[in-house]
This record gives C-alpha cells, sequence and structure tokens, in this order.
C-alpha cells in the first residue's frame, strides 16, 4: 500500500487550525467594527487595522479565551492521572495498567529525552502538562495586559486618571473576565466526559464502540 499523503496524515490538525483562523479573523473584524464604533460615539477617531491589532480590545478578547483554554487542557490532563470516572471514554480503566502508565524504555525509535534519560526524561514525562502550563501563563500575561490597556483607554474617555498593573490585578473586571471563561471550559470537559457514559459517535476515538455497556470504562 502506498503512504498517506501529506494532508491525510495532517487533516485533524489543519482542518482545526483553518476553522482557528478563520474564526479569528471573523473576531478580529467583527471586534474593529465594534471598537470603532464605540470610539466614534465617545467623540474619538477610529482605529486603523494596524492600530487595532495591538490595542487592549483585541489583545484582552484574544488572550481572555486561550487562557481558559489552556488552563483547562492543563488541570484536564493531570487529572486524568489520577482520577476516573465510570463508563466514560475519557477516562483510564478503572482496575487495569495501561500503557501510559509504564516506564519508558529507550529503543531505537524513542524521542530523544527517552534515549538521553535523567533530567530530560524527567521533564519529557511531563511535557504535555508544562507545555499547557506554560501557554497558560503566557496567554494570563497578555489577557491581564490586554485587559489593562483597554480599562485605561476607557478611564480616558471618561476624563478619569489611568491605574497601574498593581492596583488592576485586584479590579474584579479582570477577573470575571477570566472567571466566566474558566467555569464554561470545565463545564465543557465535564459534559464530555459524562455524556460518553451514555451516549456514542460512531468513529470518533472520544466515544466507546457503540454497543459497549453504560457502565463499562473502555
Amino acid at each position: 500500500m502506498s503512504r498517506p499523503s501529506f494532508l491525510y496524515r495532517n487533516s485533524l490538525s489543519i482542518v482545526l487550525f483553518t476553522l482557528m483562523i478563520i474564526f479569528l479573523a471573523g473576531q478580529f473584524f467583527m471586534g474593529w467594527k465594534t471598537e470603532n464604533r464605540e470610539l466614534i460615539d465617545n467623540g474619538r477617531s477610529a482605529l486603523k487595522i494596524s492600530e487595532y491589532i495591538h490595542s487592549g480590545h483585541f489583545i484582552q478578547a484574544t488572550f481572555e479565551n486561550w487562557e481558559s483554554e489552556f488552563l483547562q487542557m492543563m488541570i484536564y490532563v493531570v487529572l486524568t492521572i489520577f482520577l476516573r470516572q465510570k463508563g466514560s471514554s475519557e477516562s483510564k480503566s478503572m482496575t487495569e495498567k495501561e500503557d501510559v502508565d509504564r516506564e519508558p524504555k529507550a529503543h531505537s525509535k524513542a524521542p530523544w529525552p527517552v534515549k538521553k534519560g535523567g533530567i530530560w526524561l524527567k521533564l519529557y514525562k511531563h511535557s504535555l502538562s508544562l507545555a499547557f502550563a506554560i501557554l497558560f501563563l503566557v496567554s494570563f500575561v497578555l489577557h491581564f495586559y490586554g485587559s489593562l490597556t483597554d480599562f485605561n483607554d476607557e478611564q480616558i474617555m471618561k476624563n478619569k486618571p489611568a491605574v497601574t498593573a498593581l492596583q488592576y490585578i485586584s479590579e474584579s473586571r479582570f477577573w470575571f473576565e477570566s472567571f466566566q471563561n474558566w467555569q464554561s471550559e470545565f463545564l465543557a470537559v465535564a459534559s464530555l466526559v459524562l455524556l460518553s457514559i451514555w451516549l456514542r459517535e460512531k468513529g470518533s476515538p472520544e466515544s466507546k464502540p457503540v454497543d459497549m455497556p453504560h457502565d463499562e470504562t473502555p
């Protein structure tokens, strides 16, 4: 059999990133129009596209959402190591050890940290959660920066004094932006974990086989 094409081998990530770019572009242009409408209503000049891309309004809106996604994935990856949900396709077996639990062994096709061993292997064994943690922290900082900038722009429009980063970190607005997204992400994951106990999607690795009993954990 001939080797599958590059597009076939990477079709899932290509489609997901394409959708992300499409919706990010939609968010950008709709956000640009929304922000300019508000600026004009307050007697200020509209922003050019090149100005909007580094505005607090765009940065805050973008990284506020990215932050919650990376937080959700980081915590979910870690929780699934220790916690179980009977009957869910998202849970490890209730009683048996799985391949992901065994200690790695060096072999010819193993990733280089496995062959190297030592601290590299220790880090690599937790590299997925570490990567999500770093992405979350970067997104959190950028969300904070964008939210602070956007807040101070609004303060200036209202002829009020700008605030410092130290003052804004305790501002309820910033934490409201964060918590409203964090709670929705964990609701989405909990829904997947629980709904996969009783519902099926033939052909999806996120689902149990259609004929598997509800109380059986894959």
